[in-house]
């Protein structure tokens, strides 16, 4: 009998005592959270949404009581949160840059060739398995509104031409798009960088403009109009180097044959 009992009493020692040593553990070796970080995430927007760089509201919040980020890396709060956040942990509020989700392509089902006609799940991800999605365009837009599902914000609608539209006004620059976008046609951009690619066809002439009408050609127009260094043409597609480049401006986009760049000063698209 006094076997039986042993065990489960030896077992019930152990615990009590490594309790006891985590208890004591956690009194004296536990690290006090900067009471700031509370009260400056209270003053952040609470959408979560990781275009600061951090997971979250929270985290973002340790990173401005540490002093590692500026209130201003902040794009969806307002500039008097801002000017909130840096009078409460005195610190420069930093330059606050909005920033947006912007779509390289602009072949709707009006622009790009199709080649067959897709019946199935209404995916982009499932389409682009099958056929493309029935597109002559390999590298296009498949217009089946993942990225409008996947939108946490509700800032991304379809338009008339099966192209998503990306409310600038309340785009927090989250990222939901450019993950779930199977082609990696969203980018995040500043949103005062005007001059932007609607194209991402990596082919030059006829080859492109069959697949679609606003097909980048890779003419370089747009590379001799724009600013020194501003434009160049690679892998057929132009690149915008906005850090070395010379100023950006709509000159670059008048004589494109085909408009795959544009100037864009408000949404991207409209409903066609």
């Amino acid at each position: 009998m006094q076997s039986f009992l042993l065990a489960p009493t030896i077992m019930v020692g152990l615990g009590l005592f490594f309790g006891i040593i985590i208890a004591v553990a956690y009194k004296f070796l536990q690290v006090q959270e900067d009471p700031r970080i509370e009260q400056v995430e209270g003053f952040l927007p609470g959408t979560n949404c990781g275009a600061c760089g951090q997971p979250g509201c929270h985290g973002f919040a340790e990173q401005l009581a540490k002093g590692d980020s500026q209130p201003g890396g902040c794009t969806v709060a307002s500039p008097d949160v801002i000017e909130i956040i840096a009078d409460f942990l005195d610190v420069d509020p930093g330059k606050q840059e909005k920033r947006v989700a912007r779509l390289h392509c602009a072949g709707g089902k009006k622009q790009a060739h199709q080649i067959a006609e897709y019946q199935g799940f209404e995916s982009c991800h499932a389409a682009a398995q099958v056929s493309s999605g029935g597109k002559g365009c390999s590298w296009g837009c498949l217009g089946l509104a993942d990225c409008e599902q996947a939108c946490t914000f509700d800032v991304i609608q379809m338009n008339n031409n099966a192209l998503p539209v990306v409310n600038i006004e309340n785009c927090t620059a989250c990222g939901d798009c450019v993950a779930v976008c199977p082609r990696d046609l969203f980018e995040i951009v500043p949103l005062n960088h005007k001059l932007f690619i609607q194209c991402s066809i990596p082919l030059e002439g006829d080859d492109a403009r069959i697949l679609c009408s606003t097909a980048c050609d890779a003419c370089g127009k747009c590379e001799a109009d724009a600013a020194p260094n501003l434009i160049k043409i690679q892998n057929n597609l132009p690149v915008i180097d906005y850090v070395n480049g010379g100023p950006a401006k709509p000159e670059a986009t008048f004589r494109c044959p085909t408009a795959s760049i544009q100037w864009l000063e408000g949404n991207q698209f409209v409903d066609m």
